[in-house]
């Protein structure tokens, strides 16, 4: 099961892999590319990601999501790459028997994701000039081994030991 993907992303097919019969409530969280960050025009966006880790934290945290708020489904998948404006870069699936409990489960794992997941957002700006979005420390993941996580890059350094934006 693949969290992190070049591919576009397919809600439909999650939601296919998350039916249980049991569930009354489906929440479909799908963060996209916007136009604009901070005061200034987007053109595209490209995620980078370090893949062995934000798959093995993504897992964990679609088992944490469930025991934490007592859904019976969570499925999370991130994209990688390019991306224009209004491409799908994150979905979110959440069941559970009732919708308060999924509500609260799919808003809590797409704010602990960008928290927690090793993923780098490099807007390219309609001047001409791109830049990483600031991002949180990865020594605020709790683990000294994301510490040693951060890629490194040919062109642009990523920002030094941090996780994407909170945008």
């Amino acid at each position: 099961m693949e969290h992190i993907t070049a591919q576009v992303l397919d809600a439909e097919l999650l939601k296919r892999e998350t039916e249980n019969p049991a569930c009354g409530a489906l929440i479909v969280f799908e963060g996209t590319v916007r136009n604009h960050h901070r005061g200034r025009q987007v053109e595209r966006m490209e995620y980078t990601a370090y893949k062995p880790l934000a798959e093995r934290v993504l897992q964990e945290l679609e088992e944490e999501t469930k025991r934490r708020f007592g859904v019976a489904e969570c499925r999370i998948v991130h994209r990688i790459g390019e991306l224009a404006i209004g491409e799908a870069s994150v979905v979110i699936v959440v069941r559970s028997a009732h919708r308060g409990d999924a509500f609260d489960a799919a808003e809590w794992a797409i704010d602990t994701l960008k928290q927690r997941v090793p993923i780098w957002k490099n807007d390219f700006y309609a001047d001409g000039t791109r830049a990483y979005q600031d991002g949180v420390p990865l020594s605020a993941c709790g683990s000294d081994e994301h510490d040693s996580a951060s890629p490194q890059s040919g062109r642009d350094a990523r920002p030094e030991h941090s996780l994407r934006n909170q945008d």
